[in-house]
């Protein structure tokens, strides 16, 4: 019997291959994120500028691009990389204090309404490149990794733990047939 390989949902091949500065420079390119750096800009005012709001902005994407577990993380990186300081923005050779990333996450709590348009722009960029996106999707279910905390040994205890992934269910449903509320016409 032979067996197809089923292909990723999302594949990031093409992604891995780049270097990880020009990830980052993708990402800084790509996303629409103008109207939200206008707004905190003009939030800032005629305040010090020691910190550019977008070379924090691009140096939060490059923490989330380059996985750091902390902003101590990021900032030591950043204080080591000279090559990541500059695409970030930042024209000195220290990263920003703590204090200054604390502000900045402050102000864009602020904005959250913008941060939430950002990405409702990324996904209607989407669907104007694939128009039948999201539509319909079918995917052999045993490809999605899942993990629940295995079952306490002390039986007496409550038992509190993810219990979701000790089973699965399968069912069929005929696309043609379901009205878009997911019930059948």
């Amino acid at each position: 019997m032979a067996i197809i390989p089923q292909r990723t949902l999302f594949s990031w091949e093409e992604i891995e291959l780049l270097g990880d500065l020009e990830r980052l420079q993708l990402v800084v390119e790509t996303l629409p994120d103008e109207d939200l750096m206008r707004t905190l800009e003009t939030a800032r005012g005629r305040g010090r500028d020691d910190y550019p709001v977008r070379a924090m902005w691009n140096s939060v994407l490059a923490g989330m691009i380059f996985q750091h577990p902390s902003i101590e993380s990021l900032r030591r990186e950043l204080s080591r990389n000279a090559q990541l300081r500059r695409v970030c923005g930042f024209s000195g050779p220290n990263p920003p204090p703590a204090s200054a990333y604390t502000r900045f996450f402050d102000r864009l709590y602020d904005h959250l309404p913008a941060i939430e348009a950002l990405f409702d722009r990324l996904v209607d960029a989407v669907n104007d490149l694939l128009p039948d996106f999201g539509e319909r999707l079918a995917i052999d279910s045993k490809a999605i990794p899942s993990w629940a905390s295995r079952p306490p040994k002390d039986p007496t205890s409550d038992g509190r733990r993810d219990g979701d992934a000790d089973f699965g269910k399968k069912s069929i449903a005929d696309n043609e047939t379901m009205a878009p509320s997911g019930r059948k016409s």
